[in-house]
């Protein structure tokens, strides 16, 4: 248990702090910077990611005995024990970001993706909609639960393709 938490809870900081880091450097607080901020969260947000899930697997899995197996499963236990608790303190996170740190993030994000609209050439009717259903979903807490199940998909996927590379057959001891 104590590695899941560990593990989780350092995947969670450091997606915290390059989100901090994009606050600061101004990509969530320009509409015209915003994509190229969220292409940056989202590459290092699974380099942090993974290497945090395989990392996690491992200790796991050394704690196990070489003469026991550590089976798929284990291994995809471990992964998604990881992952459940990088998405709660993640989820916790970005809802303090949402709520007190930078309120101003969803229109933001609404801004940006109304330009991206306008230059695919959609009516202003059609833009106002969207908007008006951005403006509805991008409440903090409508953003925790959709970015706590995000966080979970992601990472069980990721957890499923890991665990086939780090499962370990029973090692024969030694005959003396």
């Amino acid at each position: 248990m104590k590695s899941y938490l560990t593990y989780g809870a350092f995947c969670a900081i450091g997606n915290a702090a390059v989100t901090l880091i994009l606050h600061l450097t101004g990509f969530h607080s320009d509409p015209a910077k915003f994509q190229t901020g969220n292409t940056i969260f989202t590459l290092t947000g699974l380099v942090i990611g993974i290497s945090l899930l395989v990392i996690g697997i491992r200790a796991k899995r050394a704690t196990v005995p070489d003469t026991q197996e550590f089976n798929y499963g284990q291994a995809l236990g471990a992964g998604v024990m990881i992952s459940l608790f990088a998405a709660l303190f993640g989820t916790a996170f970005q809802f303090v970001y949402h709520s007190y740190i930078n309120p101003g993030f969803a229109e933001v994000v609404i801004q940006a993706q109304t330009a991206k609209l306008q230059a695919a050439g959609l009516s202003s009717d059609k833009i106002d909609k969207a908007a008006q259903f951005m403006r509805l979903v991008s409440k903090p807490s409508v953003q925790a639960i959709t970015g706590f199940i995000g966080s979970m998909v992601a990472s069980v996927i990721i957890s499923l393709i890991a665990a086939g590379f780090l499962k370990r057959k029973a090692v024969e001891p030694p005959v003396a």
